[in-house]
């Protein structure tokens, strides 16, 4: 599969939080980073995905914003 998006971060899934209708799932890209997902519990099952395995964290946003304390 192709994609237009360019900010991939690869990893390995490190949990899995399932709620009534959405999962958090977090991928663990190295360097003590855990980017968390939101996606529905249904996308969870129909990528089989599971703790342990590799997946991709795929961002495209237009906008990405910056704060300081």
């Amino acid at each position: 599969m192709q994609l237009s998006a360019r900010n991939r971060l690869r990893g390995v899934i490190v949990a899995i939080v399932r709620g009534a209708t959405t999962a958090q799932v977090k991928i663990d890209v190295g360097d003590g980073v855990v980017v968390t997902a939101a996606i529905t519990n249904a996308a969870v099952d129909a990528l089989k995905l599971e703790i342990g395995k590799p997946a991709t964290a795929v961002v495209k946003a237009s906008d990405v914003m910056v704060g300081i304390d």
